[in-house]
C-alpha cells in the first residue's frame, strides 16, 4: 500500500472522515440541533466532490492491486450518484424537519450509504465489491425505517433488510463459486479464467447467483418483492433516495461485473440479462395500472425503467452501456422532479399520496400542473422529450446487438406503460374537482421541479453533454 494507492481513493476518504467528525460532533453537541445545519452542509460537501471527481480525474487507475478501480466509468457513475444525493438531501431537509424526522442520524446515513456507493462502482475485486455493497445497504436498512412512530416505516426497514439479506446470501454464493473455479476474487483473473466464447459451467453458476443478488438491488423483476412496500411505507424523501443514487451504482456495478469478470463471454450473459429486462419492463408497466398511491406507482415505474436500462447491457457493447448510463442519468433527472413535486402534495398540511387528490390540479396550480405533465410524459418516452432520447438510445443498442425481439417487446411495454402516467395528467387537467391541495410552501421544491421539467425540455439539443461523457466512460469498461 503507497500514498498513491490512498490518493485514488481521497474523495471517499474525505467523506468518511465527514461522517465521523458528525458523529463526534453530534456527542458533544445538541445532536438534532445540528441536523439542519448538517444535511446543508452534507449537500454541499456531495457538490464539491462530485466536482472534485469529475475534473481531477484523467486516465485508468488502480489501487490495492487491482481491488480499486479509478476509471472514466466510475468517476461517470459517481458524479450522477453524488449530485442526485445532494439534491435529495436538499430538497428533504424541510420535509423532514416538519414532522420531526429529521434527526442528525440521516445526513450521516446518507453519506455512509453514498460511500458505499462510490465504492462499488470503483470495484475491481468481489471482496470490494461485497464491502461497497453492505455499507450502502446496511445505512439504507435503517433510513427505511426511520419514522419509528408508523407500522409501515418500520415494516418497509424489517422487509428490506430480510429481502436484503437473501439477496447478499445469493451475491456470496456466486462469489464462492467463481473463486472456486476461478482461483482469484480479482476481476482481471476471472476474465482471464473464464476465457473467451463459453465460461466453464461453476463460473456460469456464480455468474447467474451474482447477477440474481445484483437483480435484487436494482429491484429487477422477478426479484422486485421489496420495492413496492418499502416505498409505501419509507418516508417520501427516503423513496426520493431510493429511486435515484442506488439505483445508479447498482446499475454500474451490474455493467462492471459483467464487462470486467466476464466480458469474454458475453453470449453467455446476455440472455440472462435479456430475460430480467423484459421481466421488468413489462411487470412495471402492467403493475403500476392498478395503484392508487403514487409512491407505489413509482416504485412499479422504477421497476420499469430498470428494464430498459438492463436492456442496453443486455445488448453486450459498448454502445449498449453507453445507452444504459445516459438512460441512467436521464431516470434520475426525471425521478428528482417527479418526487419534488409528490413532497409538496400537501391537505391541512398532511402529506398525500392518492393519486386521485390530483383532481383538477392545473386550476389550482397551472404552472406546477405543466411541469408535472412535461414530466409524466418524458417518463412514458414521449418525442420530443428527453425520455423519448434515453428510451431511443437503449432500443437502438438492443437492435444493434441482434436483439430486435427486445426492442420490439421494449416498445410494446413502453406503451402500456404510458397509460398510469397519462393518467396522472387526466388527473390534474380533466378530473373531477375536489378539495383543493395546498399551495406549494417550498421554493426548494418548486425550483426542482421546475429545473426537472426544464431540463426535459432543453436538454433534447445535446443532452447537456452527458452524450460525449458515457460514450468515452463506456470505452473505458469494454474494451
Amino acid at each position: 500500500m503507497t500514498s498513491s494507492d490512498f490518493s485514488l481513493l481521497l474523495p471517499e476518504i474525505i467523506l468518511a472522515l465527514s461522517a465521523m467528525l458528525a458523529l463526534l460532533g453530534a456527542v458533544y453537541t445538541g445532536k438534532d440541533r445540528l441536523a439542519p445545519m448538517l444535511v446543508w452542509a452534507t449537500a454541499a460537501l456531495f457538490v464539491i466532490v462530485a466536482a472534485f471527481v469529475g475534473f481531477s480525474g484523467n486516465g485508468d487507475r488502480s489501487a490495492f492491486g487491482g481491488m480499486f478501480i479509478d476509471d472514466a466509468f466510475a468517476r461517470f457513475a459517481k458524479v450522477t450518484i453524488l449530485l442526485s444525493a445532494a439534491s435529495i438531501l436538499i430538497m428533504s431537509q424541510a420535509y423532514m424537519e416538519r414532522r420531526g424526522l429529521l434527526r442528525f442520524e440521516y445526513p450521516v446515513l446518507v453519506i455512509l450509504a453514498t460511500i458505499g456507493m462510490m465504492v462499488m462502482v470503483s470495484a475491481g475485486d468481489l471482496m470490494a465489491l461485497y464491502m461497497g455493497l453492505e455499507l450502502q445497504s446496511l445505512a439504507l436498512y435503517v433510513v427505511a425505517a426511520l419514522r419509528r412512530d408508523s407500522v409501515k416505516s418500520t415494516e418497509a426497514g424489517l422487509k428490506y433488510f430480510v429481502l436484503g439479506a437473501l439477496s447478499s446470501g445469493l451475491l456470496l454464493y456466486g462469489a464462492s463459486l467463481t473463486y472456486g473455479f476461478a482461483g482469484t476474487t480479482l476481476f482481471s483473473g476471472i476474465i482471464a479464467a473464464a476465457g473467451e466464447g463459453t465460461a466453464p459451467l461453476g463460473l456460469l453458476f456464480g455468474l447467474v447467483f451474482i447477477a440474481a443478488g445484483l437483480a435484487f438491488k436494482v429491484s429487477a423483476a422477478p426479484f422486485h418483492m421489496w420495492t413496492p412496500d418499502v416505498y409505501e411505507g419509507s418516508p417520501t424523501p427516503v423513496t426520493a433516495f431510493f429511486a435515484t443514487a442506488p439505483k445508479v451504482a447498482a446499475m454500474a456495478l451490474f455493467a462492471r461485473v459483467l464487462h470486467d469478470a466476464f466480458g469474454g463471454v458475453t453470449a453467455d450473459w446476455r440472455q440472462v440479462v435479456a430475460l430480467l429486462s423484459v421481466a421488468s419492463m413489462f411487470l412495471g408497466a402492467v403493475a403500476a395500472i392498478g395503484q392508487t398511491d403514487i409512491k407505489r406507482l413509482m416504485a412499479y415505474s422504477s421497476i420499469n425503467h430498470m428494464g430498459f436500462a438492463l436492456m442496453g447491457l443486455a445488448s453486450g457493447t459498448a454502445f449498449g452501456v453507453q445507452a444504459m448510463l445516459v438512460y441512467m442519468a436521464i431516470y434520475v433527472t426525471m425521478n428528482i422532479g417527479t418526487f419534488a413535486f409528490i413532497l409538496s402534495m400537501e391537505k391541512d398540511g398532511t402529506p398525500v399520496v392518492r393519486i386521485d387528490a390530483l383532481n383538477s390540479y392545473a386550476r389550482q396550480a397551472p404552472t406546477k400542473a405543466l411541469a408535472v405533465l412535461i414530466l409524466m410524459f418524458s417518463m412514458a418516452g414521449v418525442p420530443p422529450l428527453v425520455g423519448f432520447f434515453g428510451k431511443f438510445y437503449v432500443l437502438t443498442a438492443a437492435v444493434q446487438g441482434g436483439m430486435v425481439w427486445l426492442a420490439i417487446l421494449g416498445v410494446i411495454a413502453s406503451a402500456i406503460a404510458a397509460y398510469y402516467y397519462l393518467r396522472i395528467v387526466y388527473y390534474m387537467y380533466f378530473g373531477v374537482e375536489s378539495d383543493a391541495l395546498d399551495g406549494g410552501r417550498s421554493p426548494v421544491l418548486w425550483g426542482f421541479l421546475m429545473a426537472s421539467a426544464a431540463a426535459m425540455v432543453l436538454g433534447v439539443v445535446n443532452l447537456f453533454g452527458i452524450e460525449g461523457a458515457a460514450a468515452a466512460a463506456a470505452a473505458t469498461l469494454v474494451n
